[in-house]
């Protein structure tokens, strides 16, 4: 079996990303910086069954894997683990019927451009986030 730490998820509306504003909390991970969907595995779950385990968890959406339509593995040299990072289509009926969970301040849809530049965002997702918009635009994504 597979080892990996998480998974990541882009989903978007046009020219917007949804993201989320992170708990202030200073024992997490990014601390009050914009965020995706995603997080940790559990058990022995798949990449796909992760994300999408945790889509649901934070925002109430069920998605299949075929809504996935990008996935990319990334080395995370501190932990010595994999994660991964996927990008889908999200649509405006999912939007109006999103559940926010527990985790987080709270979530929007921002356009892709201020994301990118943000400094709220987080570094590696920007970066995960300039790989996908660059195998779209190759047309390899």
């Amino acid at each position: 079996m597979e080892e990996f730490h998480g998974c990541k998820v882009a989903l978007f509306q046009d020219d917007k990303i949804l993201v989320f504003l992170r708990d202030d909390l200073p024992e997490i991970e990014s601390p009050g910086m914009w965020d995706l969907p995603g997080g940790g595995r559990e058990g022995l779950e798949s990449p796909e069954q992760c994300v999408l385990r945790e889509l649901q968890e934070e925002f109430g959406l069920r998605f299949g894997e075929e809504r996935l339509t990008y996935k990319r593995q990334y080395f995370r040299e501190y932990q010595g683990r994999t994660a991964y990072f996927f990008a889908g289509q999200i649509s405006q009926a999912e939007i109006d019927a999103i559940e926010f969970g527990d985790e987080g301040q709270y979530w929007k849809l921002m356009k892709i451009e201020s994301y990118l530049v943000d400094p709220k965002s987080v570094p590696r997702h920007v970066q995960r986030l300039k790989h996908y918009l660059e195998a779209e635009a190759d047309g390899a994504g």
